[in-house]
């Protein structure tokens, strides 16, 4: 068995990992990489593969760093299965949609505005066609259910915790001639214990080889306990100011999470009552997606649904803008009020009009929720930077930059041992997603807690297993 590792090695976004077994091809995951306008459609165009050779795929969870590239390899000639849970596949009808969307819209708004050089680049990587395509193709299976993938390939989910939908994705390998079995495991991205909305990870059956995420692998997060108070102060000191909180927050996950703990903010009148508008068409699709798969939920959160008849993702002070008229509108109204709005890195859609629009005025907060990825606008704003540049134009950060880590759904390096010192007979590990240091620190972890066999694999490089 060879695993090429085509994606997220040595860097966190485009996850792409590409499996070999009996001269079968199995890929997990297909995600989008994300940064630099040139660098990002160069890495997503070069997949280091033939789509048309694959058996199939196996999807962990509907991010677009990890399901993005999905049009590009229909684009290219792939037309098998696309494995995920019930909640994955239906998140990513709007997902994969939206992203086509937003790419052929800000090149539409590029040339409009004549900002783009010779050397742009001029097409999206995908259309809207190519996204619908690959909707005909996923097969969503329940979290525990054992399925066969190709001939000697069982594969069961379990529940990551990352995400609505997400896994752990466990595969049995069988060797007919040795008949030997292997056992590996990709975490996707692993989640946290104690999230609001969410189950905890699942534990896993016995497994000889890992593919680990390593997003925060030398990094312990603030305690979940915390994000209350905190967003409490946040709001308040811009209410007393008069000024716009501007959330940057990707629609799926991080902004019903905020939208959550505003709800109790408000109910239990720690926040006065603002108004609050989630300015993502994608938010509020992905949104009554949560309210149709509360198998997901945490019994907290299930118990509001179905015992007490509640909707914590929709209360009074709230609105889900859709038209791009009222999106405008909110540019005219004054403060206070929050807009949350995607995308979460700042990278593309309504967020960099919001950002735009207010960045330069002292009144206003900019609220960092999530990993931001090097290279992204929301890197360089958690870094500090003086100025920025926001389609083609120069602007100065006037705006306060306040970051929570609490709300990260990844894994810490404390959540990440303690997950993979639970898991029997684990012989191997490899650890992608994470920046070079986060890696290298996080190998330095486990090989001190008695694992010996720990490998940092580069980008396309290839790896044999034995079985």
């Amino acid at each position: 068995m060879k695993i090429l590792f085509a994606g997220a090695a040595g860097e966190v976004t485009g996850s792409k990992h590409l499996i070999t077994f009996n001269n079968k091809k199995i890929l997990l995951d297909c995600g989008m990489f994300q940064g630099k306008r040139k660098e990002t459609y160069a890495k997503n165009v070069n997949l280091g593969f033939d789509p048309k050779e694959l058996d199939a795929v196996i999807l962990s969870h509907a991010h677009i760093d990890h399901s993005g590239d999905l049009p590009i390899l229909v684009k290219n000639g792939f037309n098998g299965p696309i494995y995920c849970t019930h909640a994955t596949r239906d998140l990513c009808n709007y997902m994969l949609m939206d992203s086509a969307f937003i790419q052929e819209s800000e090149i539409e708004y590029l040339k409009k505005k004549k900002k783009l050089k010779k050397e742009d680049i001029k097409e999206p990587l995908y259309t809207s066609k190519d996204a619908e395509k690959v909707l005909q193709l996923f097969r969503g299976i329940g979290y525990e259910q054992s399925f066969v993938v190709v001939d000697g390939l069982v594969v069961s989910f379990y529940d990551a915790g990352h995400i609505l939908g997400s896994a752990l994705t466990h595969m049995v390998f069988y060797d007919k001639v040795k008949k030997k079995h292997l056992k590996l495991c990709f975490t996707g991205d692993l989640g946290r214990r104690g999230l609001p909305i969410l189950r905890n990870p699942q534990p896993i059956p016995p497994t000889d080889v890992l593919i680990s995420e390593c997003t925060y692998g030398n990094r312990l997060h603030k305690a979940i306990q915390t994000i209350k108070d905190d967003l409490a102060v946040i709001v308040n000191s811009v209410c007393k100011n008069g000024g716009k909180l501007i959330i940057p927050a990707f629609a799926l996950e991080r902004t019903q999470e905020i939208v959550y703990h505003l709800n109790i903010l408000t109910k239990e009148k720690k926040i006065p009552e603002i108004p609050i508008y989630v300015d993502s068409p994608l938010a509020g699709n992905v949104t009554e997606v949560f309210r149709t798969h509360i198998e997901c939920f945490s019994k907290e959160v299930m118990q509001e649904f179905v015992q007490n008849g509640e909707n914590p993702f929709g209360f009074g002070r709230l609105k889900y803008t859709r038209s791009v008229d009222e999106s405008k509108s909110l540019n005219e109204k004054r403060g206070p009020m929050i807009i949350i709005a995607a995308s979460g890195m700042c990278e593309h859609g309504r967020i960099l009009h919001h950002l735009k629009n207010n960045i330069e005025n002292k009144k206003n907060v900019i609220l960092i929720v999530g990993y931001q990825a090097e290279n992204t606008l929301g890197r360089k704003l958690v870094e500090g930077a003086g100025e920025v540049s926001i389609f083609g134009d120069t602007y100065e950060v006037g705006a306060e930059v306040y970051v929570m880590d609490a709300f990260s759904a990844h894994a810490d390096r404390s959540d990440l041992l303690d997950y993979i010192g639970r898991i029997k007979q684990l012989k191997k590990v490899f650890l992608v997603h994470g920046e070079q240091k986060q890696l290298d620190a996080f190998s330095s972890s486990l090989k001190e807690n008695g694992y010996k066999d720990v490998y940092v694999p580069k980008l396309k490089e290839e790896v044999e297993i034995v079985i």
